[in-house]
């Protein structure tokens, strides 16, 4: 697996978090990363981390901070995957044995957003994850 994003990969992430955008304005779309996730708008607010009735109102600033959580350890790892769509697979199947074997989405929803990103850190340093 190659650590550092080609051109190309970066321009995929780049593509994804702009995909992402509820049109004209400034956040993230629940919508829009429903479906990136491939999941019911509903499910979104469990792998949030936040209640139902939170999606109701996507300035939420709590929900824009969960969803801006979940973005970042998506697209920390796609830099390692070189790929979105690899990237969310990881994210919502791939159980972590270090933590319980839960998933990168689980442990987000948990709150623990610096446990998995200091597990990505090190998949990239080398450890076998």
């Amino acid at each position: 697996m190659s650590i550092a994003l080609s051109e190309r990969g970066t321009a995929a992430v780049s593509g994804f978090v702009e995909s992402l955008q509820e049109p004209r304005t400034p956040y993230i779309s629940p919508k829009r990363f429903s479906a990136a996730l491939g999941v019911q708008v509903a499910s979104l607010a469990s792998l949030a981390g936040v209640r139902r009735n939170t999606l109701r109102n996507p300035a939420s600033e709590r929900l824009q901070d969960k969803l801006r959580e979940m973005v970042r350890v998506i697209t920390a790892a796609a830099s390692l995957t070189g790929d979105i769509s690899k990237a969310i697979y990881w994210y919502r199947n791939e159980p972590i044995a270090d933590y319980d074997h839960k998933t990168a989405g689980e442990l987000v929803a948990e709150g623990q957003v610096d446990a998995v990103m200091a597990h990505l850190r090190d998949l990239e340093n080398g450890a076998s994850g």
